[in-house]
């Protein structure tokens, strides 16, 4: 009875989320300097309507690619934050908090200069393969801690450093880039979710959904390993190379996040935490795809604030997703303070 009710539950959260994808859809696809009507929108991309070919365009060029740009990269960095989170056994645990996002960031604008000043401009999947390189480095380094440090708090700590150096040295290669290279180096570090592209979202696109399907296969393993690594080798489970899936596939939807829009703080910590409080389970088969909705619907919102709340100047996107997400932050280090 317990089980059918649980399931009962689960299933009217995931309808509710799914409403409130809907709604958060048609309020970012109308809202505008240029005003449009439901049935213009309707007409426009369901019908392909062309009659106002100024609204035809502002729609499939400018807010459905940037809303569908929103919503994949949202629910892949927060999908990026719960593997991390279960690998680490700690809801503290994200790729911002622990510096994965800015080693993304450095190797990245590393790479963008060097490419710029002798061989052009990156292409689309080299941005994702130097975002990967440097998401990958950085997490060996705090694996490397993670060893040696028992206490998860001071591996916060070190990670919060690890993230300043890789700031530091940012800042350091944007000094000596030139004009183009820092305008384009610095529109794209502060994160934002515009200049989306239908070629950028084909290939985030693939690159989610085939992480999202890997992770869906082992969401079994990584039930067993929730409850120890002793337990999960009992059952059959090859901790090692489960492990190592969790790290490449976490780097993975992080540097693809980086790679498109750039370093965006506290979504990978608050989101799966929301989704865990939420769905009230702990079960990997509900919390992959509830993380994921979850993140879509709350990075949709985010963006929704960060270019209308003070139009038409553009606020940063981690300052809205900071707004929320660090008091979460706060609130499970008191947490854990108290548990400890």
């Amino acid at each position: 009875m317990k089980k059918k009710k649980d399931a009962a539950t689960i299933l009217m959260m995931f309808m509710m989320l799914l409403v409130l994808f809907v709604i958060t859809v048609v309020i970012n696809v109308n809202t505008g300097n240029v005003k449009l009507t439901f049935s213009e929108i309707f007409e426009i991309i369901f019908c392909n309507a062309q009659s106002n070919p100024k609204a035809h365009s502002i729609i499939w060029k400018l807010r459905l690619p940037r809303l569908l740009k929103a919503a994949l990269l949202g629910g892949a960095l927060s999908l990026s934050g719960f593997l991390l989170q279960t690998f680490f056994r700690n809801p503290i645990a994200g790729p911002f908090i622990l510096g994965v996002s800015s080693g993304a960031k450095m190797f990245l604008a590393a790479t963008m200069i060097f490419s710029m000043r002798f061989f052009g401009p990156l292409s689309m999947s080299q941005t994702v393969v130097a975002t990967f390189f440097g998401s990958i480095m950085i997490m060996l380094v705090v694996l490397a801690f993670a060893g040696t440090v028992k206490n998860m708090s001071f591996l916060l700590v070190i990670g919060v450093m690890i993230s300043n150096v890789c700031g530091a040295v940012t800042d350091f290669l944007i000094n000596f880039a030139n004009e183009a290279e820092i305008v384009n180096l610095t529109h794209w570090s502060l994160g934002s979710f515009s200049g989306a592209s239908w070629e950028q979202i084909k290939i985030a696109f693939w690159i989610i959904l085939v992480s999202f399907l890997l992770i869906l296969l082992i969401s079994k393993p990584m039930e067993a390993y929730l409850f120890g690594e002793e337990y999960a080798k009992s059952v059959g489970v090859n901790v090692t190379g489960f492990r190592i899936g969790l790290i490449v596939l976490s780097s993975i939807l992080s540097a693809c996040v980086v790679a498109f829009a750039g370093p965006i703080s506290f979504v990978g910590i608050a989101v799966p935490t929301i989704a865990k409080r939420l769905f009230r389970t702990t079960k990997p088969i509900v919390l992959i795809p509830a993380t994921f909705l979850t993140g879509t619907i709350f990075c949709m919102l985010c963006d929704l604030v960060a270019r209308t709340a003070f139009a038409p100047t553009e606020l940063s996107l981690s300052s809205v997703t900071s707004i929320v997400g660090a008091p979460i932050v706060i609130g499970l280090l008191l947490r854990c303070r108290r548990e400890s």
